[in-house]
């Protein structure tokens, strides 16, 4: 019987090799680290939901009411703030300008005393500067500060409406006839007006005056001395001493501004019974009129002529 042949059971197949691991590159570890990362960090929070915008308590070492408060808020706080350092600078900006201002005004209202107001007998006046313009007969400029450094004492002023005239033939004869005494304390005597040099050279040779004539065509230094009313000239007589004091300031007819001199010199140490102060008186009283005459009258006369001179002219 012939034999079976059974088949042999195939072999079992060999077992795939297991798969390589692919090696760790640099990359992905740090891929993996920054998922880490993110995954120890909070969530992000809502600024509407989260006040402190996730920040714990104490973090950052800033100011718990600017951390606490939102994004907008905040905001607005640094706005408010800088708005009101901008207010208070301009507050300050504008009180300077007014305290400016103030004290412009001041300085503008002393200025507007010392050439409007007239100065008065016990005054004082900066002499620098005070009535500029004037000139002597013989065409000179000069200034009142610079004729009373040039005095000894100081200035005497008499002012007269217009040379030639007979109130002022009669003013400046009574002063050219008392000059030495009056000049005797070291006061320098001047005549005043606004004639051109050319009228007031011609008055003064005239009438032999000893003493310079002074030329103010636009009556500053008139009007400074508080003599000039308009266009009208106010006879009368100012003196002023070195340091600026007024020693004497008035109006008056020739007889009364000879005689505020006189006392002035008096006091002065002057010998008021001089020789000179006395011829002066004597032709007040003596000329032109009769004798007995009150010398109050004489001086309205004169005026009253000038006044009718003027008109005519």
């Amino acid at each position: 019987m012939p034999a079976e042949l059974r088949k042999r059971a195939a072999p079992a197949p060999a077992a795939p090799p297991p798969k390589a691991k692919k090696p760790t590159t640099t990359t992905s570890k740090a891929k993996k680290e920054a998922d880490a990362s993110k995954e120890s960090e909070p969530p992000a929070s809502n600024p509407a939901e989260d006040a402190k915008a996730g920040i714990p308590d104490g973090a950052g070492g800033g100011s718990t009411t600017a951390i606490s408060m939102p994004g907008a808020e905040a905001a607005k706080e640094v706005v408010a703030v800088k708005v009101k350092d901008a207010a208070v600078k301009a507050v300050k900006v504008k009180r300077g300008a007014a305290s400016a201002k103030l004290a412009k005004a001041e300085v503008d209202e002393e200025k507007e005393e010392e050439v409007v107001g007239a100065p008065k007998t016990g005054g004082i006046i900066k002499l620098e500067g005070f009535g500029q313009g004037i000139e002597t007969n013989d065409g000179e400029s000069t200034t009142l500060a610079k004729l009373v450094e040039a005095s000894k004492a100081g200035v005497v002023l008499f002012t007269y409406p217009k040379a030639s005239m007979p109130g002022c033939t009669k003013q400046a004869g009574m002063f050219r006839d008392a000059y030495e005494p009056l000049t005797a304390t070291g006061l320098s005597i001047y005549g005043l007006s606004t004639d051109s040099p050319k009228s007031n050279t011609t008055f003064k040779t005239k009438q032999k005056l000893p003493y310079p004539l002074l030329c103010d065509p636009s009556g500053t230094l008139i009007s400074a001395i508080g003599f000039k009313s308009g266009k009208s000239i106010t006879r009368g007589v100012f003196v002023v001493d070195k340091s600026g004091n007024v020693l004497a300031a008035g109006p008056g007819g020739p007889q009364a501004t000879v005689d505020m001199v006189k006392c002035l010199v008096e006091t002065m140490g002057g010998n008021s019974n001089a020789e000179g102060i006395l011829a002066a008186e004597n032709m007040a009283t003596t000329e032109g009129r009769g004798e007995g005459e009150d010398e109050l009258v004489a001086d309205m006369v004169a005026e009253i002529a000038d006044s009718a001179e003027m008109v005519d002219a």
